[in-house]
């Protein structure tokens, strides 16, 4: 079974001195020979696409922000993970915080800029102190040149790892969604960047100089672009699929008997990744798969689909960040649909009208049909609510309440048919899958997200 080790080290880096002895600093010296053409063509050919999510083309994203006007840049790394079931990213914080900050470093290189941002969750305390140590260490010994490293704190609300949001807190507000994406309007800009100006630009600044176009990518994706440019892209092409090329760090919780994260090569079928896991209960089997609530569930049936963001999408899906949360046959999907919905729900922060009245009434209606208090009126309130709820939406979030909700309804009717004609046919209590901690195969859930109301405030 292909488990790797190329971002995800198995044994923790202690020091500076442990990380030169296994190759680190190579990828900075690297970038400084090829310069900004050099880094930008390797990890074209590497192939390598954001792990935040979104699956974005890496070079192309860096291509975007090199191209937008302005001569201020900043980059920035998420690591304010918030997606349900997923714990990768403070797993690589926590075993080798120095390959991102030497990825930040080269991110900077080829920004021109000398200041860069990674943003946690202020509870992410363990991470935090591992990424300040990192940090200094590499300037000390003199890896990343005299880069400002800094480390921004932030809420626990989910929207904080939407990128939009995430500009807003590092610069001291909450975690609301701009309109426009970073590399038009990143960090700091100074006048509203909507083809129109209010006033002239800042004395000493050029026309153009204002919008300070941000590069913002997951923490994962810096780790890989680290080895990426130390070892070349050819070296990481011999990792992972014609589809997918390297690795892909995935978390893996729910119904599963070993709880984990692991590192595993692009095209890993999912029924291998849930094997690592320790697999399903004796005599059970997967009923659905979610990838965190960013996709569409993956239907028991198509667990032997590859690992790569094509082949999740062909199978009705998507890779997300790899955060899988799996449930057997005795888990109720009105149940699950319900949980997720409420989430979506409490974390939308209201901006958007039609997301955050529409959740609430897709949770109101999926309440009802949970408690066996429902009608077939309420299962059209939540096809309605489904097909409104993104309208004007200026981040994804109220498109997740419409692909996983409505994947559960597509794939799972005869869970909502039962519970119309007679109740839940198989009750069970499931936690919520916010992970807290997951280390040697125990998960610690987040038990206070059942108590979030939707103004972001919680229950006495």
């Amino acid at each position: 079974m292909p488990v790797s080790e190329v971002v995800l080290a198995r044994d923790p880096v202690v020091d500076v001195n442990d990380y030169v002895g296994r190759g680190g600093g190579v990828g900075y010296q690297m970038a400084r020979a090829l310069a900004t053409d050099g880094v930008l063509a390797e990890l074209q050919h590497a192939g390598l696409r954001g792990r935040g999510g979104a699956g974005f083309p890496t070079w192309r994203k860096w291509q975007s922000v090199l191209s937008a006007p302005g001569q201020t840049k900043y980059v920035v790394a998420n690591g304010a993970e918030g997606e349900p079931g997923t714990f990768k990213d403070r797993a690589i914080m926590r075993a080798n915080p120095y390959q991102v900050v030497e990825g930040l470093a080269i991110a900077a290189l080829v920004m021109g800029c000398d200041e860069v941002f990674i943003a946690v969750k202020a509870s992410f305390e363990r991470e935090r102190v591992a990424l300040l140590r990192a940090a200094h260490e590499l300037l000390d010994a003199d890896l990343i040149g005299d880069l400002a490293v800094n480390v921004v704190c932030g809420p626990e609300e989910y929207l904080f790892g939407e990128e939009k949001a995430l500009l807003e807190v590092i610069e001291g507000r909450d975690p609301q969604p701009r309109q426009l994406p970073p590399y038009l309007h990143g960090l700091y800009a100074t006048v509203p960047q909507l083809g129109w100006h209010s006033h002239e630009p800042e004395l000493g600044h050029a026309r153009g100089d204002e919008s300070n176009p941000t590069l913002v990518s997951n923490v994962e994706t810096f780790a890989n672009v680290t080895h990426i440019v130390a070892r070349g892209a050819d070296w990481y092409r011999t990792l992972g699929t014609g589809d997918d090329h390297g690795t892909i760090v995935a978390t893996v919780v729910g119904d599963v008997r070993e709880p984990c994260v692991v590192e595993v090569e692009m095209g890993t079928s999912m029924r291998e990744l849930i094997e690592l896991a320790g697999g399903v209960g004796p005599g059970h089997r997967v009923k659905a798969v979610f990838s965190g609530v960013t996709n569409p569930l993956l239907p028991g049936d198509l667990v032997d689909v590859a690992l790569t963001h094509d082949a999740m999408a062909r199978a009705g899906s998507g890779l997300g960040a790899a955060g899988f949360i799996v449930y057997d046959e005795t888990a109720c999907m009105v149940e699950v649909a319900a949980q997720f919905s409420r989430f979506l729900w409490v974390e939308s922060c209201g901006q958007c009208t039609a997301c955050k009245l529409g959740t609430g009434r897709i949770t109101d209606a999926l309440d009802r049909l949970r408690q066996a208090d429902a009608s077939e009126s309420d299962v059209l309130q939540i096809r309605r609510g489904l097909a409104a709820v993104a309208d004007g939406n200026r981040c994804f979030l109220p498109v997740e309440e419409q692909q996983v909700i409505g994947s559960a309804l597509r794939c799972f009717p005869e869970d909502f048919v039962a519970h119309l004609e007679r109740g839940c046919p198989t009750p069970r209590e499931l936690v919520f899958p916010k992970i807290v901690d997951l280390e040697l195969g125990a998960v610690t859930y987040d038990t206070h997200q059942a108590e979030k109301r939707p103004d972001w405030t919680f229950a006495a």
